[in-house]
């Protein structure tokens, strides 16, 4: 099979979409070997500029982020972000990262140019060297860095840009904007306040830059949804156009959408979804879009099948997450993959893990936090707030509170009783995941929690007892039943 591949759909679109996954899990490495297959590679807009700041201080291992930075439209902006964080020789290794602001509605400056620098770098990187097209994902639940992810994105000439973990019909009027350095708002989701009384964010990209605005072309916008209720209002209601759906199921990776109804648990604590959470492929098909299937969705047989269905194919993370462009650490990578070739990899669906209150899978791994005596021994701090909920105080001024921040103050902040329990710091997990864990002054290291679909075990099948496996081999698989060939018109930059 030739570096080339492509199943026998349109050619228009991709046959595979790589899931963003995590902060850092989908790199720009990941990504750009994906998309080199001629497949849509993808990378994760999650904490970007915590990742490119903590890298910086670990001395830009490779020059990597350096070398994209030098190809920003504003040069003084990148020398501000290196004179703040660029360590030559990097952090002392018993050192801990430096601090960044957590963001607000009062965003300082520094975390604005932060965050546009930081998605810039990501899709440079993986759009380095070649004119395959690359996409960035971003979670609308992740409400206030996402203005500034897109620009800088766009400045890099990213092609898609997929949103989920929310009703996301605010973005294509974003982008189309963006595309033409115009001013945009964003509404900004305020518990305790109406609708009709929400904040909103504001973003000026003419005086953000201050140098001449590149010309940018809008990339495609694909919303990450889980009902064809969902899609029919989405395809009706958003200004601005939408490309293209990924439809994801709740055997995806991880936050889900809760079950429909009320919620039942099993006796281990996972939600039970029902025949109502069943998404009604024909009336999304019906729409008339390109369409995805995600969530367990990532095997070969899988693939046709979805093909069958009248979509252009799958969106796939599970299988990439282990594999050798990953960002995973290579413990961590090692570790999961003997579970696999044991064949007692483990998936649980948390109803109470994540700080969102939305489900969220987790893989059961020794020495992580989904382990309830690693979990007991991290003392509660919340010091990056990606997840941070905001909120209206009884003057009518603006809160920020976490559940996974130490009780007693999420309760000062208006927090519900209970609200806190079992409640995991996602935003540093994940971090540590990909090698960039906090050192706290105790010398305690932020520990690891890894999430994954419920069909991890798909992935024992492409090992075929290997220990390691690229992207490339990943996507030859999911390719192998579906007759690819090399195609002279295969999916390139077609945005």
């Amino acid at each position: 099979m030739t570096q080339m591949m492509q199943a026998p759909n349109k050619g228009v679109y991709p046959t595979i979409i790589q899931g963003g996954m995590g902060a850092g899990v989908s790199g720009w490495k990941l990504a750009r070997a994906v998309s080199l297959t001629g497949q849509l590679g993808v990378v994760s807009g999650t904490a970007l500029e915590q990742i490119l700041v903590r890298k910086l201080q670990l001395g830009d291992p490779g020059g990597h982020l350096r070398r994209a930075m030098s190809f920003f439209p504003d040069l003084e902006m990148i020398q501000r972000i290196e004179d703040a964080f660029f360590l030559p020789m990097g952090k002392p290794s018993g050192g801990h990262f430096k601090a960044t602001p957590m963001f607000s509605l009062q965003m300082p400056r520094l975390l604005e140019e932060l965050s546009v620098v930081a998605a810039f770098s990501e899709v440079y990187l993986a759009k380095e060297g070649h004119d395959r097209a690359v996409g960035i994902n971003l979670l609308k639940k992740i409400q206030l860095p996402n203005i500034f992810a897109i620009y800088g994105a766009m400045l890099a000439d990213v092609d898609f840009m997929l949103m989920g973990a929310g009703i996301s019909n605010e973005i294509p009027a974003v982008i189309n904007r963006l595309s033409r350095h115009q001013d945009v708002s964003l509404k900004i989701d305020v518990q305790g306040k109406k609708e009709s009384e929400g904040f909103r964010l504001n973003f000026s990209p003419r005086a953000f830059l201050q140098k001449k605005a590149p010309e940018l072309k809008r990339p495609r916008f694909f919303p990450i949804i889980s009902s064809s209720t969902l899609a029919r209002m989405m395809f009706k209601k958003t200004e601005g156009g939408i490309d293209g759906f990924v439809v994801e199921s709740s055997q995806a990776g991880g936050h889900n959408a809760p079950p429909r109804g009320k919620l039942i648990l099993t006796q281990e604590g996972e939600p039970v979804y029902g025949k109502r959470d069943d998404i009604d492929i024909a009336e999304i098909k019906a729409l008339g879009l390109p369409f995805w299937l995600a969530g367990a969705w990532g095997t070969p047989e899988k693939l046709i099948q979805a093909l069958s269905a009248g979509a252009e194919g799958i969106q796939a993370g599970t299988v990439f997450a282990f594999c050798k462009e990953a960002g995973l650490t290579e413990p961590l990578k090692r570790q999961a993959i003997e579970s696999i070739l044991l064949g007692d990899a483990s998936v649980f669906t948390d109803a109470k893990a994540s700080p969102t209150h939305f489900p969220f899978k987790v893989l059961r791994l020794k020495n992580s936090l989904s382990e309830p005596f690693e979990y007991l021994s991290r003392t509660r701090i919340c010091d990056l707030g990606y997840l941070r909920e905001i909120y209206a105080r009884e003057d009518g001024s603006i809160g920020y509170r976490c559940p996974a921040e130490p009780v007693d103050a999420y309760l000062k902040k208006g927090g519900k009783p209970g609200g806190t329990d079992q409640k995991k710091c996602l935003c540093n997990a994940l971090l540590s995941n990909i090698g960039l864990g906090q050192r706290r002054q105790d010398g305690y290291i932020e520990n690891a929690l890894i999430t994954t679909g419920s069909a991890i075990l798909s992935i024992f099948r492409l090992l075929r007892n290997k220990r390691s496996y690229s992207a490339t081999d990943a996507v030859e698989w999911l390719l192998a039943d579906a007759q690819c060939g090399e195609n002279p018109a295969a999916f390139r930059k077609t945005a």
